[in-house]
C-alpha cells in the first residue's frame, strides 16, 4: 500500500449525545485523547464533532476517531456519523452532481439501464419517498456514475450507523432491545444471525 494511501485524509462528523454544552475542558480532554483534529460544535442545542482524519481507509477513520472520543471520558455516547442512509430524489441528485430531473429518469428507467432501486421509506407516498443511498450508490456504481471509494464509503457508514444506533438505544431501553432481536430472529439462535448487542 502506497504511502498516499496510508495519509489519505476523510471528512466527517459524529453526532453526540449526553453532552449539552461545550466547555475548555471537555475540549481539553478531547484533544489530549486524540481529536487533535478534530473542532467541536453545537447546533440546535445538538453537539457534534468534525474531523478531518489521515487513515488508510474510511472505516479506520471512523472507528479511529469513535475510540478517540471514548477515550477522552468525557461521557458522551456517540448516536451516529451524520450521513443519512435515506434519501431523497433530491438528496440523491445533490450527492451525484446531476439534476432531479436525470434521477427521475434513472428510477423510471427512461435513462440508463433499468434496475433502479425501490424506495423503502414512504412508499406509499409518492411525492416523498425515501431510499437507501447504500442501495443507490450499489446501482450507479454498476453503471458507472461514481467511483467504488464512494460505494465503499456509502455501504460502510450505513453498516456502522445501524450498529451505533442500535448501541444507543439499547442502551435506553436494553431490555426491549434484547426482547425483540431474540424475537426477530437476530440472536441467540444458532440458525440465525448472530447480531451482538453493544454497551
Amino acid at each position: 500500500m502506497s504511502n498516499e494511501t496510508l495519509n489519505q485524509e476523510y471528512e466527517f462528523t459524529l453526532v453526540i449525545g449526553n453532552i449539552s454544552e461545550i466547555t475548555c475542558e471537555l475540549e481539553d480532554r478531547l484533544f489530549e485523547a486524540g481529536c487533535d483534529d478534530a473542532t467541536i460544535s453545537m447546533q440546535q442545542g445538538r453537539v457534534y464533532i468534525t474531523f478531518s482524519r489521515r487513515a488508510e481507509s474510511i472505516e479506520s477513520a471512523i472507528l479511529d476517531a469513535v475510540k478517540s472520543v471514548r477515550m477522552a471520558k468525557i461521557g458522551a455516547k456517540i448516536l451516529r456519523i451524520d450521513q443519512c442512509d435515506l434519501v431523497t430524489q433530491a438528496e440523491i441528485a445533490r450527492r451525484i452532481s446531476r439534476s432531479r430531473q436525470v434521477v427521475n429518469m434513472y428510477i423510471s428507467g427512461e435513462r440508463g439501464p433499468k434496475g433502479f432501486p425501490p424506495p423503502v421509506c414512504n412508499i406509499t407516498d409518492e411525492s416523498s419517498p425515501l431510499w437507501y443511498w447504500c442501495e443507490v450508490a450499489g446501482w450507479l456504481f454498476e453503471n458507472q456514475v461514481i467511483r467504488e471509494e464512494d460505494l465503499h464509503q456509502a455501504q460502510v457508514v450505513a453498516i456502522l450507523n445501524c450498529i451505533l444506533e442500535l448501541s444507543y438505544k439499547r442502551n435506553m431501553a436494553a431490555e426491549e432491545t434484547d426482547k425483540f432481536m431474540e424475537e426477530l430472529c437476530l440472536c441467540n439462535s444458532e440458525d440465525c444471525e448472530q447480531i451482538p448487542a453493544t454497551a
